[in-house]
């Protein structure tokens, strides 16, 4: 024996309002997936910023080449990616260009990007900080300038620890 579907009269247009209730719900989760998914990308970038100045920072002979070199690095790696900062720091502890010939000797750069959302995701108000640090070893036996020589670069952003 079958039975046949009764619809009541009570049903009537009851998906089309769980539909119109539930549409909006996804729609946000959906963009917030997305935003938290552009965060992560332009962390991820600033991290690479952060190695490739590092990388930079450690293959110049003296401290005022060093945080030159850091800064260009870092701010053309954000800008190749698409990363546009509201503000940048570079900091580059130079302590290592001091180690005497023979030496270990390591450089930590880090770069820190406030990011506005809306450039990341369009409606979106705010900003967030991220922060990106990486350590490259100096060649202990490469020549290195006698002394910390202080950086007359004049561009805003360097840092000196």
């Amino acid at each position: 024996m079958s039975r046949s579907p009764r619809t009541s009269a009570g049903d009537r247009g009851a998906l089309s309002l769980e539909l119109a209730i539930l549409a909006p719900l996804l729609l946000a989760m959906f963009g917030l997936m997305a935003l938290a998914g552009r965060v992560y990308l332009a962390g991820s970038t600033v991290d690479n910023a952060a190695r490739d100045a590092a990388r930079a920072a450690s293959l110049q002979n003296s401290p005022g080449a060093a945080q030159q070199a850091a800064l260009q690095v870092a701010n053309q790696s954000l800008t190749s990616q698409g990363v546009h900062c509201a503000s940048t720091d570079v900091t580059v502890p130079t302590a290592g260009f001091s180690a005497p010939l023979g030496q270990p000797a390591a450089v930590t750069v880090t770069v820190t990007c406030q990011v506005e959302l809306a450039g990341l995701f369009p409606g979106v108000p705010g900003s967030k900080t991220l922060r990106g640090s990486f350590t490259c070893s100096i060649d202990q036996y490469r020549q290195r300038a006698a002394g910390q020589v202080p950086f007359s670069g004049g561009s805003a952003g360097v840092r000196v620890a």
